[in-house]
């Protein structure tokens, strides 16, 4: 398992990632980082909370459609979700495109 700090380093970059993806892309989305926590906020009045879990070492989402949990894969040097292996900015995605009601490219 990673240490603490590695981790906190690993998330702390994604977070950024996801951000500067959103402002690239162009979308209608409002965000806000705060204490690990990316909160996207949507048009329509829903959200997407990305944030991390330090004592499992995961990034858990939460979006309208449910709650996703990612664990980070060595090999892969990527965020996969816990139950199939989907990677985080893929699922992100679809989420986001989801909310937003239009094409959103976080990948």
């Amino acid at each position: 398992m990673m240490s603490e700090s590695e981790f906190n380093q690993r998330v702390d970059t994604m977070l950024l990632h996801i951000e500067e993806a959103i402002d690239a892309s162009g979308a209608d989305i409002d965000y806000e980082n705060a204490g690990g926590i990316l909160t996207l906020r949507f048009e329509d009045g829903s959200q997407i909370v990305v944030n991390r879990q330090t004592p499992v070492r995961q990034i858990w989402v939460a979006a309208r459609s449910g709650g996703f949990h990612f664990d980070h894969a060595a090999e892969a040097d990527q965020w996969q979700r816990d139950k199939d292996g989907r990677e985080l900015l893929a699922v992100l995605t679809e989420l986001a495109s989801a909310q937003a009601g239009e094409p959103v490219a976080l990948g």
